[in-house]
């Protein structure tokens, strides 16, 4: 069939006006977010100004349970459609141009951990819509994304009543302290790198460790736990007489002596307390640890090696701003803040002047000193379990291992049973001192090898 141009033009006309004619006709695309809000707050959505709050990652599960408590059983929540784009738009994106808001859609929701063993749902995308104040409000809460580029968890809040926006932010925060989740729980905090995982924090199961299972010199743990906890349990005491609470207390000694173990023991003891642990490149988060401490005391903050950071200035050439921020967390509590910071450290020699002299700082330094005879033999018996070596041998095997850690005596059990699972016999007191004399050997060699590969170079290091 032949087509002329006066009929190709007739064909082209005719398309022309179709397609003019469809795009004249109203568009049926379903309810939009711009139309959900209209309809609950009164008014068009894109004349509101909004109000924003930024969320850190650890507080969000917090903000989800305030504002579930304010939107009550007749809040509703509103799912956002529009595929990834809606993770990297705001509130006020999604309702200025109303034409091509996005549809109404599904929530998102995600599990948050609220302590070491359970999680909760929570709104990561969605709107709340409820009324607060007798005004309608609107909250467009998001959880922080990184895989959306999301660093921060966001409140958005609009209202006709501006007012009423500002103090919706300032209820559910106050909610989200009185109920955090954070609370009385033990958290690490954590850095958060390139595709880090988690957000930043976690639970950990709070340690159950017996007075009886931390062998230290009469006394010691008598007068460190009345330090952290004595003085909780007489906070109103205090500060009816106008005494402060907040305190420091240092543990040092050498490595393995059990300056962790009585940590742990403080922290199992400790059930009302909200405890902070910081150690090794998280020492930097000491800020965001002490404001959690203030919000949810009585609080824990423990700081393991702070050496790293509390160095003299002398040994690192100058200025150290992780110190200046470890001191201003110490100095810059209300005098009534019931928060104990725990540090430890092996190098209590190059502590820094002015973390350890003033009072209000650490005001109290307790050396963890390696085990003496009768620590020793009282170690012994805490790991021996149930096997019987006689009261013998454990003397003498106390007398002969001097200057030796705790870690070293649970080692020592270990390999006395291994030997003679390796022998087909019981675990008897022949077993006990060959693995002693074994266990000696082998920290004779390493320590000869150490000795032999630094040379005529370690005379300057020991005294």
């Amino acid at each position: 069939m032949n087509i002329d141009d006066a009929d190709m033009q007739r064909f082209l006309a005719a398309h022309t006006a179709i397609a003019e004619w469809v795009g004249q006709q109203p568009q049926t695309r379903g309810r939009t977010v711009v139309d959900a809000l209209r309809d609950h707050l009164g008014v068009p959505p894109e004349t509101l100004g909004g109000v924003t709050k930024e969320i850190v990652a650890h507080r969000f599960a917090d903000y989800d349970v305030a504002l579930g408590l304010m939107a009550g059983e007749d809040g509703q929540v509103v799912g956002i459609g529009g595929g990834d784009q809606r993770h990297h738009q705001t509130l006020g994106d999604m309702v200025s141009t109303p034409q091509y808001a996005p549809s109404v859609g599904q929530a998102d929701w995600a599990q948050a951990p609220v302590n070491a063993t359970e999680t909760r749902r929570v709104l990561a995308l969605g709107l709340r819509l409820f009324r607060f104040d007798g005004r309608p409000v609107a909250v467009l809460q998001r959880r922080m994304s990184r895989m959306h580029g999301n660093g921060q968890g966001v409140l958005e809040v609009l209202c006709p009543d501006a007012d009423v926006a500002n103090a919706l932010i300032e209820r559910a925060t106050a909610l989200a302290t009185e109920h955090s989740v954070l609370r009385g729980n033990v958290i690490s905090l954590e850095m958060q790198g390139f595709e880090a995982e988690g957000d930043g924090y976690r639970f950990l199961p709070r340690p159950d460790v017996a007075a009886d299972q931390v062998i230290l010199p009469d006394g010691v743990l008598d007068r460190i736990t009345g330090h952290v906890t004595g003085i909780a349990r007489h906070a109103e005491v205090l500060r009816r007489h106008g005494q402060h609470l907040k305190r420091g207390v240092l543990l040092y000694g050498p490595p393995g002596t059990g300056k962790t173990h009585t940590v742990r023991h403080l922290i199992g003891a400790a059930t009302g307390h909200t405890v902070i642990l910081l150690s090794g490149e998280t020492l930097a988060l000491i800020g965001p640890a002490t404001a959690i401490a203030r919000h949810l005391q009585p609080a824990i903050v423990v700081l393991e090696d702070c050496d790293l950071v509390a160095m003299e200035r002398d040994y690192m050439g100058g200025m150290r701003p992780l110190l200046f921020q470890l001191l201003d967390a110490l100095d810059g509590l209300d005098a009534d803040a019931d928060i104990s910071f725990l540090l430890t450290t092996n190098r209590v020699d190059v502590l820094e002047e002015a973390l350890t002299q003033r009072p209000g700082r650490v005001d109290l330094a307790v050396e963890i000193p390696p085990p003496g005879p009768r620590e020793r033999r009282r170690l012994l018996e805490l790991y021996r379990g149930d096997i019987g070596y006689s009261d013998a041998v454990l003397h003498e095997v106390a007398g002969r291992s001097d200057a030796h850690t705790a870690s070293f005596f649970k080692e020592l059990m270990r390999r006395a049973v291994l030997l003679a699972a390796e022998e087909g016999e019981e675990p008897a007191d022949q077993h006990l001192l060959g693995a002693l004399a074994s266990l000696q050997a082998d920290q004779d060699r390493l320590s000869h090898s150490l000795l032999g590969g630094l040379g005529g170079d370690l005379d300057g290091f020991v005294e």
